[in-house]
């Protein structure tokens, strides 16, 4: 497969899907292929188009009741929600991982953030939505909060679980109903959720899993029913959706590939930088969004970090990701480890130094060492690109402000984390660096108390908290005027 020089990991991984959709419109079904045998295990029919219209028809109908329940009932659905993935998470786990290749432990923390994120919208939702008072010239003023209708949500294989259910939380608790097109290569994990759904309580049809191929997702969107769209993924993929969504005047919500920075100053705690790069870098096999992809350390302690960085990354254990002892397991699919390989040579050809790894290991499944590279430069495809799989890119910077020049040159703009324990260089960078969020000493995560999304070709519109709940919403402004005077009206 030839790489280009603007196509990212993720966009590769958007096309190795929309060949598996393809192939799953002639056969008629999606396969669950295990990423660390090549075993397919499970295969699951795909819907019809009249199969599809009939989904829409249930959706529709189930939102005209369901957006009159009350906050109490939408609570105790969600809670019996979080109860049943509690239960369930080594069972769920193990689907997810069989499915798309994550280690055991982190798909079992998955699924268990899952249910923290059922939990908060099932407390906050109605406080986030409760109508505000507004002082005007009318007798009453105040902003309402009102359910759009049938939303979709087009997820990603990565986190199988808890992109959909950051989804679920604020869309049913604000009165939406949800449709979901998950990635091909989890079909498993997605009738999984709608079974989750239905146990909780929902109403029957408030939440369903549309097993279409990619190409069924434009007419979908634009059918007069659906009324926004939510899509987390490759920047191909956002692309195509939010011009979609543009044309059919609909709300969307993108949250798409990030380039992360991991900027390391002298003033850092040189020990704790490490240990959280190794980890940052390797998280979900590197295949995260907001994954640290980038290191970029100040000259004066280069050396220092990248020594003990490039150690952490070589002890890092490569294999079957049902074993406990496992930290990297398989690549989701083959089109992507040879992307990724493709951009790793790549640089090698063009001048980078290889400091760990940078070749794909013998044997079955789609596995690909921790790699670290340095001397990169920008002819270099990775230099410019979202890498999706585990490949540190290193570079020395001489102070603060190349730091941040070096963050910032990227179309990208997703997240960023900063070590520093310099008041003057937390605010420069708070300031300066162009992303979603910027986590001081700390690794980037996703929190459902904190909203989460990006700038650039990181997408727009955000996830989580009140701002996610209140992107699926009418805000609808009501005036009342003052009644005439009963009085002066019976006398004229």
């Amino acid at each position: 497969m030839t790489t280009t020089q603007n196509q990212t990991a993720q966009d590769q991984a958007a096309q190795d899907q929309a060949a598996q959709d393809q192939a799953s419109s002639k056969s008629g079904q999606m396969h669950s292929i295990n990423p660390a045998t090549g075993e397919t295990f499970a295969s699951y029919d795909t819907l019809t188009p009249p199969q599809v219209e009939e989904r829409l028809s249930r959706a529709q109908a189930a939102f005209d009741t369901y957006r009159l329940t009350t906050f109490a009932e939408r609570s105790a659905w969600m809670n019996r929600a979080a109860d049943i993935l509690e239960a369930r998470k080594q069972q769920l786990g193990e689907l997810a991982t069989r499915e798309m290749g994550k280690t055991l432990s982190a798909a079992v923390a998955e699924v268990q953030k899952c249910a923290v994120g059922c939990r908060y919208y099932a407390q906050n939702a109605e406080k986030f939505l409760a109508d505000e008072q507004v002082t005007t010239e009318a007798q009453q003023a105040y902003v309402t909060y009102q359910p759009l209708g049938v939303v979709l949500s087009v997820m990603p294989w990565n986190f199988p679980y808890w992109q959909v259910f950051r989804f679920i939380g604020p869309a049913l608790m604000a009165g939406n109903v949800g449709l979901l097109k998950h990635a091909s290569n989890v079909p498993g994990c997605a009738l999984a959720i709608e079974s989750v759904m239905q146990e909780a309580g929902f109403p029957v049809d408030v939440f369903q899993t549309l097993l279409v191929g990619s190409k069924g997702v434009e007419a979908i969107l634009n059918d007069d029913r659906v009324k926004a769209v939510s899509l987390t993924g490759s920047e191909g993929a956002g692309r195509s959706v939010a011009g979609t969504a543009g044309a059919a005047i609909k709300p969307a919500v993108m949250e798409l590939g990030g380039s992360d920075p991991f900027i390391v100053m002298p003033s850092a705690d040189l020990e704790s930088s490490i240990k959280t790069a190794v980890t940052a870098r390797t998280i979900n096999n590197g295949q995260s969004c907001i994954a640290a992809k980038r290191f970029i350390v100040h000259a004066d302690i280069y050396d220092a970090f990248v020594d003990g960085f490039v150690a952490g990354l070589a002890a890092l254990k490569l294999g079957d990701p049902m074993q406990a002892s496992t930290d990297i397991g398989p690549l989701a699919t083959p089109a992507i480890r040879e992307e990724v390989h493709g951009l790793v040579q790549d640089a090698v050809q063009k001048g980078a130094k290889v400091l760990l790894g940078g070749q794909i290991p013998d044997g079955v499944g789609n596995y690909y060492s921790a790699t670290a590279l340095s001397d990169l430069t920008p002819e270099m495809q990775v230099y410019g690109e979202e890498v999706f799989g585990p490949v540190a890119l290193i570079f020395r910077v001489a102070d603060i402000d190349e730091a941040v020049q070096l963050a910032n040159a990227t179309r990208f703009g997703l997240a960023s984390s900063v070590w520093t324990s310099d008041a003057g260089e937390r605010a420069r960078f708070v300031r300066d660096i162009e992303a979603g969020s910027v986590f001081v000493n700390a690794m980037v995560a996703s929190d459902p108390r904190l909203p989460f999304g990006g700038v650039k070709a990181s997408g727009f519109g955000r996830e989580l908290s009140r701002h996610g709940l209140h992107e699926f919403v009418n805000v609808k402004t009501v005036s009342i005027g003052a009644a005439p005077d009963a009085h002066k009206s019976k006398t004229e």
